[in-house]
C-alpha cells in the first residue's frame, strides 16, 4: 500500500468479531461505549496530567505500577498522594516487589506512615513455590474517583517523565480514559489486591454516575487483562486477533520484541495478503539480551515483506499497535513471552478514528526519525553476532 494513499475507514468485520471471542473463551469481552480517550504522547504531558488529576481527587485513588523510583518524579507522586490522604481521599498503592527492588524501603514506609494503603505484589514466599516467584505485576495504572484512569507504558521514574535528556530518556506513550471502561479497571485492581491481601480493598461507597450526554466521548473500549492465573494468554490473543483482522496497514511500536512463532506467522500472513506491516523497535535497550533475541527474527520478517525500523534517539518503551488507522491496542504489554504468560498486564483496545489518527500521526513521526533495517544490511552482521543471537534465542521464553 502506498504511503500517500489514505486509509479507507474500515468497518468492524465478521472476521474481527469471530476472532474477538478468543480473548475470553467462555465470555465475550465487554465493549464499553461512549468513552473519552486522550492521548498523552510523552512523559512530560503524561505526568503533568496524572499529577494534576491526583491533586483534584475527591474520593479515592488506586495505583498499580511495576516500577516506582525514589527520584524527583517518585517524590512528586508521593507528595501528591500524601496531600490527598490529608484531605480525606482513600489511597491504595500496589507495586511489584521485584520491580521496585532498587527503591529504598524507607520510601514505601513513609507512604504507609502517611496513611497510604500498600500492597507489595509477589513478595518472596515459599508458600507459592519457586514457579510463582517468576511472576511480575507489570501493569501501569492509576484510577481516580471512578471517573478517570491513566494507562500506558509509563513507570514512575525520571527516565520516563522527560526529566532525563537523550540518550538516557525513554520514549513512551500513555493515555487517559473516562467513561464506563473505568469500572472494569476498578474491578481488575480489586481482584489483584485481593490476590495479595486475601480481602477486597475498602473503597468509599460512591455511585459511579454515567457522564451526561454532552460530556460523553465516542471511543469504544475493550479492556484486556492478562495474567499467569489465566488458562490461556488473553494478551497474546488480543494481539493475534487484531493482526489477523487487518486489511490495509499495521503499525507496531514495541520495546521488548520476543514474539514467538505464532506472532511472527501472523505478521507474515498479514504481509502476504497485502497488508503493509511496519515495526518500530529499539536500537538500544536496558535489557540488551532481549535486543539480541528480537533481532534473531529480523531475517524471516524482512524476507516476508515486513518493514523494520529502529529508534536511535531514545530508548523505546512505548507499546502500541494501530490497525488500519482506526483500532488501537495500547497498554503495558510487550510482544514477548513474559507479557504473554508470566506477567500481569493491562491493555486497552480502542475503536476510535480520532484517537487512531492521533496515534497514526505520532507513529509516522517516530518512523520518519528512525533508521530502517534492510535485509542486506542485517545479514551483513558478523558471524559471531549471528551465532550469539541464535544462542540466546534458545532462552527467549524465559526473558
Amino acid at each position: 500500500m502506498s504511503h500517500n494513499i489514505p486509509l479507507k475507514k474500515p468497518k468492524r468485520s465478521w472476521r474481527f468479531l469471530r476472532l474477538l471471542k478468543r480473548i475470553r473463551p467462555l465470555l465475550l469481552p465487554i465493549t464499553y461505549r461512549h468513552n473519552q480517550v486522550v492521548l498523552l504522547p510523552d512523559g512530560q504531558r503524561f505526568f503533568q496530567a496524572l499529577l494534576s488529576s491526583i491533586h483534584s481527587a475527591e474520593h479515592f485513588i488506586l495505583l498499580e505500577y511495576y516500577i516506582i523510583r525514589n527520584d524527583i518524579t517518585g517524590q512528586k507522586l508521593a507528595m501528591e498522594l500524601e496531600a490527598a490522604v490529608e484531605r480525606g481521599v482513600t489511597v491504595l498503592l500496589m507495586y511489584d516487589y521485584i520491580g521496585c527492588i532498587d527503591t529504598p524501603f524507607s520510601y514505601f514506609r513513609q507512604l504507609s506512615q502517611k496513611g497510604i494503603q500498600l500492597a507489595a505484589f509477589n513478595t518472596p514466599s515459599f508458600r507459592r513455590g519457586i514457579y510463582w516467584f517468576d511472576r511480575r505485576d507489570h501493569r501501569k495504572m492509576t484510577i481516580i474517583d471512578c471517573k478517570l484512569a491513566f494507562l500506558g507504558g509509563f513507570n514512575i521514574g525520571d527516565e520516563y517523565s522527560g526529566i532525563m535528556v537523550s540518550p538516557n530518556s525513554f520514549r513512551d506513550v500513555g493515555f487517559s480514559i473516562s467513561g464506563g471502561a473505568v469500572k472494569e479497571l476498578i474491578r481488575i485492581f480489586e481482584e489483584t489486591w485481593q490476590m495479595e491481601h486475601d480481602v477486597l480493598p475498602k473503597l468509599p461507597e460512591i455511585i459511579c454516575n454515567q457522564e451526561p450526554p454532552s460530556r460523553r466521548g465516542k471511543a469504544n473500549v475493550v479492556i484486556v487483562s492478562g495474567g499467569p492465573h489465566h488458562r490461556s494468554s488473553y494478551i497474546r490473543s488480543a494481539f493475534l486477533l487484531n493482526i489477523a483482522s487487518a486489511s490495509e496497514e499495521i503499525l507496531i511500536a514495541n520495546p521488548y520484541f520476543v514474539p514467538g512463532p505464532r506472532i511472527i506467522r501472523s505478521l507474515l500472513r498479514a504481509a502476504k495478503r497485502g497488508v503493509r506491516v511496519r515495526l518500530l523497535l529499539p536500537s538500544r535497550s536496558d535489557v540488551p539480551i532481549v535486543l539480541m533475541v528480537g533481532r534473531s527474527s529480523y531475517s524471516a520478517l524482512l524476507r516476508g515483506g515486513v518493514e523494520i525500523y529502529e529508534v536511535e534517539k531514545q530508548i523505546l518503551h512505548a507499546k502500541v499497535m494501530l490497525i488500519d488507522g482506526e483500532r488501537t491496542v495500547i497498554g503495558s504489554a510487550n510482544l514477548d513471552q513474559r507479557s504473554f504468560h508470566r506477567n500481569f498486564e493491562i491493555n486497552a483496545m480502542i475503536e476510535s478514528s480520532v484517537f487512531g489518527q492521533q496515534i497514526d500521526t505520532m507513529l509516522r513521526k517516530d518512523f520518519s526519525e528512525s533508521r530502517r533495517i534492510t535485509l542486506e544490511g542485517h545479514e551483513s552482521r558478523s558471524f559471531f553476532t549471528q551465532l550469539l543471537e541464535k544462542g540466546v534465542n534458545l532462552f527467549g521464553w524465559f526473558l
